[in-house]
């Protein structure tokens, strides 16, 4: 054993010297633990020798029901006598009977209820009823169980859920990926996620926050692996009990988790003509303490753009233009290392905690040609060689401690977290004469170095009352602080002053959720929850006043199921978006000096009403679900795009925006002659966008309909063989002052798993009848034009390889569920949201050349 973990120790460490990458990764994992003498059963029955065991499941998954309440009721009195809790796996066990006739009474909210006659006890009877199941009322998209297949997607009561790890064409990627496969979620080519057509999505990782999604979302996805993705969960309708940031919604990512009993270790690598990765986990688990580790290393290669970008327009009467071409190319490293640690302190409460430490390196080299044009002024041509430099490291620190009290699913918890990101973002420049390389005119530069802190406490309590309903309350406190200080260098012209900012924001929540189930299949989940938020800035010397708000953020959630496998629910609720720190940011990104982008530290938050109504059917083995949203957004946050003399347009962002969405998704999947699974849907919106500007120079105002569609197939072969294929493709996009135009991304892999179900070996490829996609984006303002071609280089093959080690007998510690702080409530992703506010010199069209 110890050599094991030596092994792994020593691995870990060479790949973080080789690579730097960053997967973060949560500790501990859902468990329960049985419980006796439920309130209401009778303590001073006389007691015997009888014993009464069996495993509850849920009857269409097949998968164990936790937490499920068991009542043993004697049929002479009808009173219960005994009860007891279902662990993590479903059991639960009764001992000490006295003799008798009794029934079985089983209930959980969420499931149908079941009673079992003709419990007799006589002597030294021992009964296993083996599996029990339980009816779901709401259904789960694997509905019909397939003999060697696991369904890609389930639809829960406030969730639909995407089984990544059944997806062999990710292998070898990152999140991103995997994102593009999730009913409902869009991802444009630079990883940009939105969901129902808003970016405003906030995304956790095993229920938690990390400083590096505050910074940008694509760029945090792109740190984590595939390999290491278990499910996502999209939340379109969170309760109060979530934190009251995400306008369209939560994308929860769930990663692997090491639930097994001894010592294991995982092994994952893949090379492709793109990147290449190497990732081990380790884990060790006795008794009632547990520990993993983990590490994991990324690298990507040839990652190479090309833009061609014309502006023309007017300024006090005088037209202007301004093309530029650009060459880019990519590399990038990521680097992630964790260490969890859990233990039961009694059989009542547990203490888990965890340490997560990430590294990022990204660097990019561009070539920017200008053309100017002024008036009658003579042409000017122009060439800057860029490189930029992205660099952070991010600490995530969790310790929580779970109490259960009487009742089964009653309890109390204290959650804390403390997470850091360190970064530091530059560009260097050398300017030349021409339009290539000539004769060097200097240099110029910025240096950028921030960092993003929290910390949060957060207690919460959960009682049930009587069997069908359950209540929910507690409180929160998060306490930010974001600096950044940036410089500037030139001897080429006067340099821009140096400055900073120091932004303190402090926020107070308490929340009350309400969830009750009726007889004829109705649930109710209702709450509310209030967020009072105190910020304190400066900008350099200068003192910001930025008011304090309270916000007050109700959530409505029924859902009804009827005979036939037909569901209805419908929800509404309003939701907050904060800004993040790439609109805050005053530090001016120049590394494309035509292309000018400043954050605006006055920001406030947007305010979203968002109503949805779905119907999901299923018979025998096909499934299919449909939903109705509208959401209206007020007080948006914005770009505000001006130009200067010089035709140099400066972005930057204001609350002026008015957004509204009403749109439709339908989604479903089939299984044939039980190995053959097709699937996918259609999602369509309208959408109206309007920034309601005085100025008549920004005003601006756009609609339209965007529609996109996915589809997939999973075949099971014989003798371990598997194939996959996955499509995706999205109409023109409609942007506040103007569009893009669509795109499409296709994928196909094979996997063979070896005879002794330790390890597998596939090969899979991205868009191989395409060397590169074209994306036109055409803006409109009354003083500008701009028109952008990118052209982006995505095509790619990869063999991956895997393989486990170590003793795998399961768990016999009954374990209970993980909780964790869970900070879900910052605006982040700029304008387009693909560079996190970092160095780009890249056309002012929000992508960027790859």
């Amino acid at each position: 054993m110890k050599k094991l973990f030596t092994l792994t120790f020593l691995l870990v460490c060479g790949l973080s010297a080789a690579t730097f990458a960053q997967r973060p990764e949560g500790a501990g994992r859902p468990q329960a633990e049985p419980t006796n003498n439920i309130p209401g059963t009778i303590d001073n029955s006389a007691r015997g020798n009888g014993k009464v065991s069996g495993t509850i499941k849920d009857s269409v998954s097949q998968q164990p029901v936790e937490f499920a309440s068991v009542s043993l009721v004697d049929l002479k009195t009808n009173r219960p006598v005994d009860g007891a809790t279902t662990d993590d796996k479903g059991k639960f066990q009764m001992k000490n009977l006295a003799d008798g006739n009794y029934k079985l009474m089983l209930s959980f909210i969420g499931y149908k209820g079941k009673q079992i006659d003709k419990i007799k006890i006589d002597g030294r009877t021992n009964i296993d009823l083996d599996d029990i199941v339980l009816v779901p009322d709401v259904i789960q998209l694997n509905a019909v169980t397939v003999t060697g297949q696991t369904q890609m997607i389930e639809e829960r009561v406030d969730r639909l859920v995407y089984n990544a790890e059944k997806d062999i064409t990710s292998k070898g990627g990152d999140a991103t990926e995997v994102m593009r496969k999730v009913p409902m979620l869009s991802v444009d080519l630079d990883g940009n996620v939105s969901l129902r057509g808003s970016s405003n999505v906030r995304v956790l990782i095993n229920n938690k926050p990390s400083t590096i999604l505050a910074s940008s979302v694509a760029d945090a996805l792109k740190q984590i692996p595939a390999d290491m993705i278990k499910s996502v969960e999209v939340i379109t309708s969170p309760s109060a009990k979530y934190d009251a940031e995400g306008t369209a919604g939560i994308i929860n990512i769930i990663t692997k988790k090491n639930t097994l009993q001894g010592a294991t270790l995982d092994f994952d690598s893949g090379v492709g003509n793109r990147g290449a990765n190497l990732g081990l986990r380790g884990g060790y688990r006795t008794g009632k303490m547990g520990f993993n580790l983990g590490g994991y290393g990324r690298i990507g290669y040839n990652i190479i753009g090309k833009g061609d970008n014309l502006q023309e327009g007017m300024k006090n009467g005088v037209p202007f233009s301004v093309r530029q071409l650009t060459d880019s190319k990519n590399t990038y490293g990521f680097g992630s290392y964790n260490l969890g640690w859990d233990m039961d302190i009694t059989d009542k409460s547990f203490i888990t905690a965890s340490v997560r430490y990430g590294t990022r390196n990204s660097t990019s080299s561009q070539g920017i040609s200008t053309l100017n044009s002024f008036g009658t002024t003579p042409a000017k041509n122009s060439f800057r060689d860029v490189d930029v430099k992205d660099l952070s490291g991010t600490v995530d620190v969790n310790v929580d401690y779970t109490r259960q009290l009487k009742k089964p699913q009653q309890e109390f918890s204290i959650l804390t977290q403390y997470s850091r990101n360190n970064r530091t973002n530059d560009f260097d420049a050398d300017l030349f004469d021409s339009g290539t390389s000539s004769t060097l005119l200097g240099q110029e530069g910025n240096r950028n170095a921030s960092y993003n802190q929290e910390s949060t406490v957060q207690l919460d309590y959960t009682s049930p009352i009587k069997k069908n309903q359950i209540i929910e309350f507690g409180g929160k406190g998060i306490f930010r602080q974001v600096d950044s200080d940036f410089t500037y260098y030139s001897n080429v012209s006067q340099p821009r002053q140096s400055s900073s900012l120091v932004y303190d924001q402090n926020v107070a929540a308490a929340y009350l959720s309400y969830t009750y189930s009726t007889k004829n299949k109705y649930t109710f989940k209702v709450g509310s929850r209030y967020e009072y938020t105190t910020i304190a800035a400066t900008q350099g010397e200068v003192g910001l006043s930025i008011p304090n708000y309270g916000n007050l953020v109700p959530s409505i959630n029924v859902s009804k199921t009827f005979k036939g496998g037909r569901t209805v629910k419908a929800a509404y609720n309003r939701r907050l978006q904060r800004p993040g720190i790439q609109f805050l940011n005053p530090n001016i990104n120049a590394a494309n000096p035509q292309n000018i982008t400043v954050g605006n530290p006055d920001l406030a938050p947007e305010l979203t009403d968002q109503y949805e109504i779905s119907s999901s059917w299923f018979k025998k083995s096909v499934y299919i679900n449909f939903s109705l949203f509208a959401r209206n957004t007020n007080n948006s946050i914005e770009s505000v795009r001006t130009t200067n003399e010089q035709g140099v347009i400066t972005t930057t962002y204001g609350n002026i925006g008015q957004k509204q969405n009403y749109g439709a998704n339908v989604f479903g999947n089939v299984t044939l002659f039980g190995k053959w699974q097709i699937g996918g849907g259609v999602d369509a919106y309208y959408v109206y966008l309007a920034n309601n500007s005085n100025d008549p120079s920004l005003g601006a105002s756009n609609s339209g309909i965007v529609a996109s569609g996915r589809v997939f197939t999973n075949l099971t072969l014989p003798k371990g063989w598997g194939i996959q294929g996955f499509g995706f493709t999205r109409g023109r996009d409609v942007q506040l002052q103007g569009y893009s135009t669509g795109f499409r991304i296709y994928s196909l892999g094979v996997k063979k798993e070896f005879a002794n179900k330790r390890g597998s070996i596939g090969m899979s490829t991205e868009n191989f009848l395409t060397k590169a996609f074209r994306i036109n984006t055409e803006l409109e303002t009354p003083t500008f034009t701009q028109r952008s071609i990118n052209d982006r280089y995505m095509r790619g093959v990869r063999v991956n390889f895997s393989y486990k080690l170590g003793k795998m007998s399961f768990d016999d510690q009954p374990r209970r569920r993980r909780k964790s702080v869970n900070n879900d409530d910052v605006k982040s992703g700029g304008d387009g949201g693909g560079d996190g506010g970092g160095q780009q010199a890249a056309p002012a069209t929000g992508g960027r050349p790859r």
